[in-house]
């Protein structure tokens, strides 16, 4: 159970972190969800931690290259040190 409750955590933070950076570049989730290659509504799955299915890494690079930030930035946590 704690493990599963973690790992909704965590997806949650990566969902967040592609939400803050999209959102600051001012880009439609629709736009992103082209540009990357999913769905609008696959994307949104992902921004909101529903721990969807079939997310890759090619799926989380291809989300920083558009994003302009590093794959790194999605999971750094920067309220700790």
């Amino acid at each position: 159970m704690k493990d599963s409750k973690l790992i909704a955590d965590r997806f949650n933070r990566l969902g967040a972190k592609i939400t803050y950076y999209r959102r600051i570049r001012q880009i439609r989730q629709i736009d992103l969800a082209y540009n990357v290659g999913i769905s609008e509504q696959y994307l949104s799955r992902v921004e909101r931690g529903r721990q969807p299915t079939g997310l890759t890494l090619l799926i989380l690079f291809r989300l920083s290259d558009e994003l302009g930030v590093s794959i790194e930035d999605f999971f750094k946590d920067h309220n700790r040190r």
